[in-house]
């Protein structure tokens, strides 16, 4: 199955800036793409192979980018408990999916949360 174009870039956009971020590195776990801060999950960004559609699952606490996030055409909770966490899972395909910049915000809303608070001080000052 080829993947739309648009949704590749997205989430290269992504996937760059998240690495961006200090201390950041990328995992492979169960053969999907995830980065990392602190030994922790900060973002998931699955698998490019085509197995399932492309979309991103960040942790999102704060009430109103929670929201928005869900209400983007075909977002939801994440699975496995995850979601009562705050993670919410977001396509990156089809009408209505949120531009690169606001999956960027999104990301970064996701480091916060779970970086420690010498690296959120170091993004600050940057």
């Amino acid at each position: 199955m080829a993947l739309p174009r648009n949704a590749l870039k997205k989430r290269e956009k992504v996937r760059a800036f998240a690495l961006g971020l200090p201390g950041a590195v990328e995992e492979f776990p169960w053969g999907e793409s995830v980065v990392k801060v602190n030994r922790k999950v900060f973002v998931f960004l699955g698998a490019e192979d085509g197995s399932q559609p492309l979309g991103v699952t960040v942790k999102l606490t704060d009430e109103t980018a929670h929201a928005h996030a869900l209400a983007c055409p075909g977002a939801e909770p994440t699975g496995y408990g995850l979601g009562r966490a705050g993670w919410v899972s977001i396509p990156l395909e089809g009408q209505g999916a949120p531009a690169a910049e606001l999956l960027c915000d999104w990301v970064e809303e996701s480091y916060r949360v779970i970086a420690p608070k010498r690296l959120t001080a170091e993004l600050d000052a940057s």
